[in-house]
């Protein structure tokens, strides 16, 4: 048996409850743990950046009470940002969004792209 030590959960399953909390202006705990430049070129709406290789330094940014979903590009390194928070740090309420920001997109769900600048 290979259990995970923490959830999963695609895209599919994230999105309605991402919608319900957006329109109620309830708390919601999106994780980005891409590079600043990826989450500067395109992101989930709401979401908040926190790269894989800070988490050690900002650990007290990531709750523990509620639950915290972490995304990435296609959902390896949210898996292992995951992974790290559990046996590092003990965390026990975290979800890795499979598929990541590419699942996301492909699903038709609402983006934020960075404007190109002319030169």
């Amino acid at each position: 048996m290979n259990a995970s030590p923490f959830r999963q959960m695609h895209v599919n399953e994230l999105y309605p409850r991402w919608l319900v909390a957006r329109e109620n202006s309830r708390k919601f705990h999106l994780i980005d743990v891409r590079t600043p430049a990826e989450h500067a070129r395109v992101q989930v709406p709401d979401s908040r950046l926190l790269p894989l290789s800070a988490l050690s330094a900002r650990i007290n940014e990531v709750p523990r009470n509620d639950e915290v979903y972490l995304i990435c590009h296609s959902g390896a390194r949210s898996a292992r940002a995951a992974d790290f928070l559990v046996r590092q740090f003990g965390y026990d309420n975290l979800i890795n969004v499979e598929g990541g920001v590419v699942a996301w997109i492909q699903a038709g769900y609402p983006v934020i792209h960075q404007e190109r600048r002319m030169p």
